[in-house]
Formats: structure tokens, sequence, C-alpha cells
């Protein structure tokens, strides 16, 4: 039996175009509904702000920002998908949530150079399944060692 890796599967869309991503499921702690974050001043674009999970401060990032893909609409289907990346804990805000699936090794190709503003270095490959292409993303590298540094103080100082 071939090697295979459990996604959770969500879509950033842009216009009429819609992308779906994955992320292996070890790195998801869970998805919540999107509730509205607390703003905070100076904050990189990309991240709203903070939320009180469970009385744990957490980042809100805004994934199509930090994919310069405009902003995220907030609908009843927008969720905030809770990330471990690199022991900091925060959310992602996406569109839509799809789906948890398993995705064969074998059928994983190499990322190419760039896909729609997205570098090769957040990637880790391109996912096929039943005719669908899935980015497969690596959360780890999604921010610059910087900006993680600029989030572990974010959430330090509020708590």
């Amino acid at each position: 039996m071939a090697e295979e890796i459990q996604l959770v599967v969500f879509m950033l869309k842009q216009g009429d175009m819609v992308c779906e991503y994955g992320v292996p499921i070890t790195q998801v702690q869970e998805i919540i509904t999107m509730t509205r974050p607390t703003q905070l001043p100076q904050a990189p674009d990309f991240v709203e702000g903070i939320i009180n999970l469970r009385g744990r401060i957490i980042p809100i990032i805004d994934l199509k920002k930090r994919f310069q893909m405009g902003n995220s609409d907030i609908t009843s289907d927008t969720r905030s998908v809770v990330v471990e990346v690199e022991g900091q804990t925060m959310g992602i805000i996406v569109d839509e949530v799809s789906e948890v699936l398993r995705l064969a090794n074998s059928d994983i190709e190499p990322p190419p150079a760039i896909i729609g503003g997205i570098t090769a270095e957040y990637l880790t490959g391109v996912g096929k399944i039943e005719g669908r292409l899935l980015i497969l993303l690596d959360m780890n590298k999604i921010l610059t060692d910087k900006e993680k540094a600029d989030l572990v103080g974010v959430a330090n100082a509020e708590e």
C-alpha cells in the first residue's frame, strides 16, 4: 500500500478563481467559525488581529493578504484554521474548508517555481486527486523568521 498523507483542504477565492490548498492534518489543531479579531496597532498588514481562544491569545492571519490575493470577505463559510507553526499557535483565515482527505505520496508532484504569487518556498508540492489540483502548503514557511518572532511578541504582549 502506498504511503499517504492526510490533509485539511480549504479554498481561497479571488474573483471567479478558486484555488484549493492542503495542509497536513498534523499541523491543524481545530477549525473555528470566524470571529472578528481585535485589531492591533502597527501589526503587519496580513495580521488581522488577535482572538481569545479558550483563554489563549492567538494571532489571526489573513492568508489571502499574505499571498497578495486581496482581502478576505467574511461570509458564513469563512473559517479560521488554527494551526501550529514551530510551537506558535495562530489562526489563518480561509474562504471555506471543504474536506479532510487522504492523498497518496505518489500523487504529489514537486512544486513549480511560482504559483499565483506564492513562491515555491511555501509549497511542499502539488497534489493530484480526481482531476483536481491541491496546492500543498508548508505552514512552517508561510512566515519569515522575523514575522514569526513578531507574532510571538504580539501574543505574549496581550496575555
